[in-house]
């Protein structure tokens, strides 16, 4: 029996027409496998729990329950599942919510034609996506993450390296992307990473994306 490869993926979204855009996009991807779909939370969540894909993308409105709510549910009986979360709306709340809950990606659908396939896999491989429009949204410039004791973590704590590899981390990329785009070893970019973020006082990815995101580093070409 053959073995697929294919990261494994379940949509949901109560819009006919998108959900097909959405099936389109992903049949035509040869390193994606559509294993479901649904059209509201109810069934989404159900489907989802049934299935186990390696990433459910979920409509943030449904009729049921909504997109948080899915989310919410899911990664407490399957945490294993990647989120990515699709939206018309563009609102911080949001992100922080989906972020905190584990989820891993968050995706405008005015970008999903274009985006939707570059996020899935970024998520698959164990990174976080955010629609670059949304990450502008909760960009403070001067804003900076306490640390307990009430002071800030500063970029020029950080060398060059270790800020780059906290930021292609932050954009989604997994280790093995930021190894080949760097020229350096795997090993190397577990150092970096390991360096930086205890440098900063961090201790998982939601934390570098939310720095990430208040220092304008996925602004950044």
């Amino acid at each position: 029996m053959q073995v697929s490869n294919s990261t494994r993926v379940f949509i949901a979204d109560d819009h006919p027409l998108v959900l097909e855009g959405m099936k389109a996009l992903i049949e035509a991807d040869s390193g994606l496998e559509l294993i479901g779909q649904a059209r509201d939370g109810v069934a989404a969540l159900q489907g989802a729990i049934e299935l186990q894909p390696d990433v459910a993308v979920l409509d943030l409105s449904m009729p049921g329950l909504n997109g948080i709510e899915v989310a919410e549910r899911l990664l407490q009986v399957y945490p294993a599942c990647r989120v990515l979360m699709l939206t018309v709306h563009e609102d911080a709340a949001y992100l922080r919510k989906l972020l905190d809950l584990g989820g891993a990606g968050f995706l405008l659908k005015r970008s999903a034609m274009a985006e939707l396939c570059r996020g899935i896999h970024a998520v698959a491989a164990g990174g976080v996506y955010l629609d670059p429009a949304i990450a502008g949204l909760v960009h403070r410039p001067n804003s900076h993450p306490e640390k307990t004791d009430g002071s800030f973590p500063a970029v020029a704590d950080l060398s060059a390296r270790e800020k780059e590899v906290l930021r292609l981390t932050a954009l989604g990329h997994s280790n093995k992307m930021i190894a080949n785009e760097l020229h350096i070893g795997g090993k190397s970019v577990d150092t970096y990473k390991a360096r930086a973020m205890s440098k900063l006082g961090f201790t998982n990815r939601v934390e570098v994306v939310r720095y990430a995101v208040k220092n304008g580093w996925l602004d950044e070409e």
